[in-house]
């Protein structure tokens, strides 16, 4: 008996007709993946993800596309995207920031913190840690805008910035931390209490940082209609059960995100980390591991008519008709091989194009300089200008339409990659979960420069918004610091030697008033004579170094080894 193709009309109502009887595709050989998802026992409480049918894809009467083609047509309402909360017009980089970093999630870590730091402290090697003195908010606030500034200024190691070199020496440090006082905040940051966490959990360690800031990413900011997710990865070469090694990335080796993004602002609306058979996600069967990525991700935003943009890593037939089921339309490229693909011709010339369509859903195999094959449940089966004119011929290029919608949307998640990899704060650390947190920062404040600018209208450049984030953060929550007493002797100068030098008289102290004096540099460090401690009022105020006046003074400027 004949196999007949079955209509458009027929895989419409297929797709979404209830009665159709449920397919099992639990089974290995049926999923896209070759990795099983086991639920994590995490925390939070997740929304239950819709467990219905999968549209079966070996029955899709695949034909060649023409012009009656109608790709799905989702009405979404977009009065409700944007940022919720109400802000003013003048709204400041401090208050955008403080939607996500609040004072609460601040003393949470600051607790921790300091629950640890005495743990610590009552080891045998606790060394400095001897002199830990609790941290508070505000300080702990002024530690975040020291490191956003580390991420401009940028040193080979973080005791450079307390260096006494004074030729590449920045004072502006000493004014916010002693350099021990950093380091033992940073040895002691710490986000969850060791005995009572999860062990289960892979995440724990930075779990309530997490938990805390996707939440706050999802209520500050409503998506528009078109999404993308793609993945993103965190550098990291040490010891770590979950770290990924993917050869395209520039760093190779690291931690692995998955980051749902608004395409038309930017905005890093959800990310997951991806820790193998325990990542965050309920597994959907008959979609596989990319699958139940993608719906965990878009499960708030189901139902309102979004249009999702992928890479071939998640697109498949059955994810796409499952969206479409749930009125959310996909594009994005697709692998040739993935299950219900229909067949396309083996070879093709260049620009060839070969269309094929099952209802809404279209396939498309494009022949450019390779062949690109595209998934789409939005695009028309056409080809469209690309905007761009061959160098050979005169004649305007033409492009697929799903591809030309492809290239357009997809991307975002990129450009956050980009523009973080110039001001990112994240540092080598000897801890994981610390570098997790430094880069959950450095996105809630790419976010709330997404929601500055939405606010207020102002565009700027990232990191002018950070420079006056700093500013701001430094105004409302640093106390200035005593000026320090004692410490290494700052290093000879390159022009010690040259240009030209007179003695001043040493400025008067508030305590020493007219006696003010300083030992005199030459005396106390000389090669040439015994060396002893003397008190002089004169110094050199481009050398910032105290001299006597005779014969200290000439022998300091003249002299390379005095």
């Amino acid at each position: 008996m004949a196999r007949r193709g079955i209509t458009v009309e027929e895989v419409v109502n297929m797709m979404f007709d209830d009665e159709v009887p449920i397919l099992d595709f639990s089974s290995e050989s049926e999923s896209d993946s070759d990795d099983d998802l086991i639920p994590q026992l995490v925390e939070e409480v997740l929304v239950p993800i819709p467990q219905d049918e999968v549209p079966p894809v070996n029955e899709l009467g695949w034909q060649f596309a023409n012009s009656d083609h109608r790709p799905c047509d989702f009405v979404f309402e977009a009065s409700g995207s944007g940022v919720q909360p109400e802000l003013p017009s003048t709204v400041t980089e401090y208050d955008c920031f403080k939607l996500f970093i609040s004072d609460e999630l601040v003393g949470h870590v600051v607790e921790e913190t300091n629950t640890f730091a005495e743990e610590l402290k009552q080891r045998s090697e606790a060394g400095k840690m001897e002199r830990w003195v609790g941290t508070t908010v505000a300080e702990f606030f002024t530690f975040i805008a020291t490191v956003l500034i580390m991420a401009v200024v940028r040193k080979k190691s973080l005791k450079e910035y307390w260096t006494t070199n004074c030729m590449y020496q920045t004072p502006f440090f000493k004014t916010l931390f002693s350099q021990d006082r950093f380091l033992l905040i940073m040895r002691a940051l710490h986000f969850i209490n060791n005995t009572t966490m999860n062990r289960l959990d892979p995440l724990a360690k930075i779990r309530p940082i997490l938990s805390s800031l996707t939440l706050k990413f999802r209520e500050v900011f409503v998506p528009f209609k078109n999404l993308c997710i793609d993945e993103s990865l965190l550098l990291w070469k040490g010891r770590l059960a979950f770290r990924q090694y993917i050869p395209s990335k520039r760093h190779r080796f690291g931690i692995k995100f998955f980051i749902l993004c608004d395409v038309l602002t930017g905005y890093v609306q959800d990310l997951v980390i991806y820790t193998g058979s325990t990542t965050d996600i309920v597994n959907i069967d008959g979609l596989g591991v990319s699958g139940s990525v993608v719906v965990n991700m878009l499960k708030p935003y189901l139902e309102k008519g979004h249009a999702l943009f992928t890479d071939n890593w998640y697109s498949s037939p059955t994810l796409f008709l499952y969206l479409m089921k749930h009125r959310t339309g996909a594009c994005g490229t697709v692998r040739a091989k993935r299950k219900g693909m229909p067949e396309f011709r083996k070879k093709m010339k260049k620009d060839e194009v070969e269309m094929k369509c099952a209802g809404p859903l279209l396939a498309v195999k494009w022949h450019d300089k390779r062949d690109v094959h595209v998934l789409s449940t939005i695009s028309s089966a056409s080809m469209a200008d690309s905007g761009k004119v061959d160098f050979n011929t005169g004649e305007h290029k033409m492009k697929p339409s799903c591809v030309l919608d492809y290239n357009k949307n997809m991307g975002a998640v990129d450009r956050f990659d980009m523009r973080n990899s110039f001001v990112e704060c994240t540092r080598k650390t000897m801890k994981w979960y610390k570098k997790i947190f430094f880069h959950l920062v450095d996105c809630a404040i790419h976010n709330a420069y997404i929601v500055h600018q939405q606010v207020t209208g102002q565009v700027i450049r990232p990191q002018a918004f950070r420079e006056n984030l700093v500013q701001q953060l430094l105004e409302h929550h640093h106390t200035p610091r005593n000026a320090p007493t004692g410490g290494r002797p700052s290093l000879d100068t390159p022009l010690r030697l040259k240009a030209r030098h007179f003695p001043s008289e040493v400025p008067q102290t508030a305590a020493q008033g007219n006696s003010t004096r300083r030992h005199c540099r030459v005396c106390l460090h000389s090669s040439r004579r015994p060396r002893q401690r003397k008190l002089t009022r004169f110094f050199c105020a481009p050398c910032d170094t105290a001299l006597c006046a005779v014969p200290c003074f000439e022998e300091f400027h003249t002299l390379k080894n005095y």
